[in-house]
């Protein structure tokens, strides 16, 4: 039952669309109608800059840290990795925009291995950070960071569930990102400016 009442709790703290509601609530728009249509803080922040960006990263994050945290410490590694999941999918279709199409959940996944195996998520974070930085693509910084999930979990010798969800999220991070990789592919994806773009709407 606790770890039912986590998992739950996982879902709910994950469908909170931040990336949403701040630019809603700061400048009285639909984030999904500016950039690349996407509520997650890397869309917020080249529409709206860091001061909106930062929070909506913030807080995406810690919505996959606290259940997974949480249920790691109370119960086990694999109630944490439940929570965590659960977090993910939420970020992903949001029970509060009527679980329309969410965020791609890298900053949520990054939280919940935070939580759960925070070795592994400290890899996973500084891969995203040097990728980043040597390349300026954020999509391409969260797949590289993802795929080294799994490995970073396998060498460590972390339990079982953390490996299972550590290959789950990898994949989940690429299928979402199919669309950046088609871009990639082409020369075509937009390098990250940490200068904000403005409001422009969709194309």
């Amino acid at each position: 039952m606790t770890t039912a009442l986590l998992v739950a709790a996982g879902y709910v703290l994950g469908s909170m669309p931040w990336g949403y509601w701040l630019p809603r609530l700061f400048k009285h728009e639909d984030i999904r109608q500016h950039g690349s249509g996407n509520i997650g803080g890397t869309n917020v922040w080249r529409v709206y800059g860091w001061k909106l960006g930062a929070p909506v990263v913030l807080l995406d994050t810690l919505k996959g840290f606290t259940p997974a945290l949480v249920a790691t410490l109370t119960v086990s590694h694999l109630a944490g990795v439940l929570a965590g999941g659960a977090a993910m999918l939420g970020h992903w279709r949001p029970m509060f925009l009527r679980w329309q199409r969410g965020g791609k959940v890298v900053a949520t996944c990054g939280g919940a291995f935070l939580g759960v195996a925070p070795i592994v998520g400290g890899v996973g974070a500084a891969v995203w950070i040097v990728t980043f930085l040597l390349f300026r693509y954020a999509s391409l910084a969260s797949i590289v960071a993802a795929l080294s999930l799994p490995a970073a979990a396998a060498l460590i010798g972390e339990p079982w569930p953390v490996i299972g969800f550590a290959a789950a999220a990898a994949i989940a991070v690429v299928v979402l990102h199919r669309g950046n990789i088609a871009r990639l592919r082409a020369g075509t994806e937009n390098r990250f400016r940490f200068r904000r773009l403005g409001r422009e709407p969709l194309a």
